[in-house]
């Protein structure tokens, strides 16, 4: 297949530091498609409110992601902006708001992320009334599922469609839905929904029971591993975070608590962040260190951009999708 002009101008320009681990990292992502493997990507930070969507959609739709971890903000987010995009505000001057600034925003029902403001009522509450009766159904039904699983059968009810501002398209959760893709949202509980679910447990009017939990989550991707890593599966972490510390931990788990010392290791690890090694990071340590838990093999191919993800990812997107 050809390449776009965006490939093409990556190629050529993009020769050196953090520019070239991009494209050696890229490149790295398409050999292991080419080969068979299977590819996890995890989202932090506020991806969806920074539209990743756009590009991401499509890597699901070309099947280039075949399981993602993502934050509990980044999985609602996604949804927030496909129903409530024209009523979102962009605060480009963010740096100069003073604490008045900011109580005036709240007081409007915007919640800032950066420069960009999420309208609450119009993207929360206009999810909420149909997400309880979904969630209450399950539970009357003695069904339980898992977070994911239950925005999938939001999306998939038609109930939000009336709402959509955005093309579909560029909805990564209503590609993800419609491939019904694997997904983990570790830590779901500290986001929006994790929060009014929250609520009406201690209302009395839903059980805590009714959500699968984050322990289940973690027995499903170990099944999930074990079924699919027989060529191959590698790790590409967006940010840092529960969303990528959470699905990496699968693997030194089967191998050494439950002793299949025959699991293999990640085929492939690349991570963009920006975060740095001092005062022991996570998010910003180097992939070798991983080797010492487990995690990595000594010959997997690692990568890491020390750059902004909003930038970063969707021009790897690119570079996989040929544009």
């Amino acid at each position: 297949m050809n390449k776009g002009p965006i490939s093409e101008f990556i190629e050529k320009h993009f020769l050196h530091f953090n520019a070239a681990s991009l494209v050696d990292a890229a490149k790295a992502y398409k050999l292991q498609i080419e080969d068979g493997n299977k590819m996890l990507v995890s989202l932090a930070g506020a991806m969806s409110t920074a539209e990743l969507g756009k590009s991401f959609a499509e890597m699901i739709r070309q099947n280039k992601v075949h399981i993602i971890s993502c934050t509990g903000a980044n999985l609602e987010e996604d949804v927030m902006n496909l129903v409530a995009h024209s009523h979102y505000k962009r605060v480009p001057n963010y740096r100069d708001l003073t604490p008045k600034d900011e109580w005036e925003l709240l007081e409007k029902g915007l919640n800032r992320v950066t420069d960009t403001c999420i309208p609450e009522e119009e993207a929360f509450r206009r999810i909420q009334h149909h997400i309880f009766k979904i969630w209450k159904e399950a539970e009357t039904n003695g069904e339980r599922y898992f977070p994911h699983e239950f925005l999938f059968k939001l999306l998939n009810s038609g109930v939000l469609e009336e709402h959509y501002e955005i093309d579909i398209k560029n909805s990564w959760m209503l590609a993800a839905s419609k491939a019904k893709l694997p997904m983990v949202v570790p830590g779901w509980e500290d986001s929006t929904l994790g929060n009014i679910f929250a609520s009406y447990v201690l209302k009395g009017e839903l059980k805590a029971s009714t959500m699968k939990s984050g322990i289940e989550y973690m027995t499903f991707l170990a099944d999930w591993y074990t079924n699919n890593s027989k060529k191959g599966i590698g790790f590409f972490q967006i940010g840092g975070g529960i969303a990528g510390d959470f699905p990496i931990c699968v693997v030194p788990m089967l191998k050494q608590d439950l002793e299949r010392e025959e699991t293999p290791f990640w085929s492939y690890f690349c991570q963009i962040s920006d975060s740095t090694t001092s005062f022991g990071s996570y998010s910003g340590a180097v992939p070798n260190e991983k080797i010492t838990w487990g995690k990595l093999n000594i010959n997997t191919p690692k990568y890491i951009i020390e750059s902004d993800a909003t930038i970063v990812a969707p021009l790897i997107f690119a570079y996989l999708l040929n544009l």
